[in-house]
C-alpha cells in the first residue's frame, strides 16, 4: 500500500523565519504567468499549476525544500500543487496557504 504524504500548511511567520535565517528553499508561485507578472512574493519562481509536471524537474531538485503558494486561503492551487509535487517524489514541500493576499495583508510588498 502506497503511503499518502500529508500536506503541511505553514503560516506566514514560518516563511519570514526561513528568510531571516537565510534558509535555502525554493518559493514557487503556482498561479498563471499573467498573475505572476502582476505581482509576486520577492524571490519567487513561477511554475503554473497546470505546467507542474512539465516544468518542475527543470527548476526544482527532488531534495529541495519547496514552499508553494497561490492567491489566498480560498485558492486551492497551492494545496493541489503541493500534493502533486509530493506524488512526483519531491521530499520537502510546504503549502504557504495565505499566499499573496496574506503576504500583502501582513504589510509586505509584491514585486513585478
Amino acid at each position: 500500500m502506497e503511503k499518502i504524504q500529508k500536506i503541511e500548511i505553514i503560516p506566514i511567520e514560518k516563511v519570514i523565519q526561513m528568510r531571516i535565517n537565510k534558509q535555502d528553499f525554493k518559493l514557487v508561485e503556482v498561479l498563471d504567468e499573467e498573475q505572476f507578472k502582476e505581482g509576486h512574493i520577492p524571490q519567487a519562481i513561477n511554475i503554473p499549476e497546470n505546467q507542474l509536471e512539465q516544468k518542475a524537474e527543470t527548476v526544482l531538485d527532488k531534495n529541495d525544500l519547496i514552499v508553494v503558494y497561490c492567491a489566498s486561503y480560498t485558492c486551492h492551487a497551492s494545496t493541489n500543487s503541493t500534493r502533486k509535487l509530493l506524488e512526483m517524489g519531491y521530499k520537502s514541500v510546504l503549502d504557504f496557504k495565505a499566499g499573496k493576499k496574506g503576504w500583502k495583508h501582513a504589510g509586505f510588498e509584491l514585486e513585478t
